[in-house]
């Protein structure tokens, strides 16, 4: 069983399904020859070649269109973009074809495509690459939007992602791509979409977060444990569609919510999940729903860049509000 990166995850998952599954091919700026920016593609045009893992001119909105045609003709496409802040060129294509060809079609068509991108900042990138705009993918109906915070997640959910029958933007967490190694085995396991998962039980206070927030969030837990204060930690996961009802749950138990995201403050999934339990737990709530998030402005270059995302101090004195 290997032990390895989120990076490498990515990469086993794409293969696995490459090996098992002739209607996949992976596409994307400079995935082939070159592997990747990141190398979450490493090894595979080499092993599969370049039929079924193409490379493509620097135009997303063409990579996003090529996905709707090959869909629409049976192929099952896991394109890359390379960096979030690019995506905006491929919002035509999905939203305005990809989230819509099952329901233009009354059900005799389906739309098979992962769109992966990293996400977020952390890693001293330049303007343009450290965007975390979730929430305008989110509000879009027909399209799923997934952001593991683990190697083993990774694996799961992309496996998941690439078998689903309809879009997926897959959100990878650019921070903690090679942060931790977890034991993997490479056997195809897929983990469910559409769920939140319970990182940590608590009984004083439930803090919901997805992505690279989830290491913070779970560094803050340990210090907030140290205090007396236990904190339940849940890993959103599948940011569209929210798992209501495993936060209905906690925040029934807990009587507190904190939320905790990268992404900016107005109108972001963080208000979502308050809206979520603000309309079916309010009775359950003990103190005001809290949010810990970057602010309303462009994502700072790096020498600001971690005033931008919430830290662990931020995190723990949310916390501790709240309880208060």
């Amino acid at each position: 069983m290997p032990r390895i990166t989120m990076i490498e995850a990515i990469a086993m998952a794409q293969a696995w399904e490459l090996a098992h599954d002739p209607s996949v091919v992976v596409l994307g700026e400079d995935v082939g020859r070159s592997g990747g920016v990141f190398r979450a593609t490493a090894g595979l045009m080499e092993r599969f070649g370049s039929d079924r893992v193409q490379d493509t001119p620097l135009a997303e909105n063409m990579i996003a269109g090529m996905c709707v045609g090959m869909a629409a003709q049976g192929l099952k496409p896991v394109a890359e973009i390379q960096f979030m802040g690019f995506v905006y060129p491929a919002i035509d294509q999905i939203v305005n074809h990809m989230s819509r060809l099952r329901h233009r079609t009354r059900g005799r068509m389906s739309c098979p495509v992962v769109m992966r991108m990293p996400h977020g900042g952390g890693i001293h990138a330049p303007e343009h690459h450290s965007e975390a705009v979730e929430s305008m993918l989110a509000h879009v109906p027909g399209i799923r939007v997934v952001c593991p915070s683990s190697p083993a997640r990774a694996y799961g959910l992309l496996l998941a992602a690439i078998r689903e029958p309809d879009p997926v933007v897959f959100l990878e967490p650019t921070r903690i791509y090679r942060y931790v190694k977890q034991d993997i085995a490479d056997d195809g396991a897929a983990l469910p979409l559409d769920v939140c998962y319970v990182l940590r039980e608590g009984e004083d206070v439930t803090i919901v977060t997805w992505g690279a927030m989830t290491v913070d969030v779970l560094q803050a837990a340990e210090q907030l444990a140290a205090r007396g204060i236990s904190a339940e930690v849940i890993d959103l996961a599948t940011i569209s569609p929210i798992d209501s009802e495993t936060i209905l749950e906690s925040v029934a138990r807990t009587g507190r919510l904190v939320i905790v995201h990268e992404a900016a403050r107005n109108c972001a999934v963080g208000a979502e999940v308050a809206a979520i339990v603000a309309e079916h737990g309010l009775f359950d709530l003990v103190a005001p729903i809290k949010r810990v998030t970057g602010y309303d402005t462009v994502v700072p270059l790096y020498r600001l860049e971690n005033e931008f995302i919430p830290s662990v101090v931020r995190i723990v004195d949310a916390v501790k509000e709240v309880i208060e």
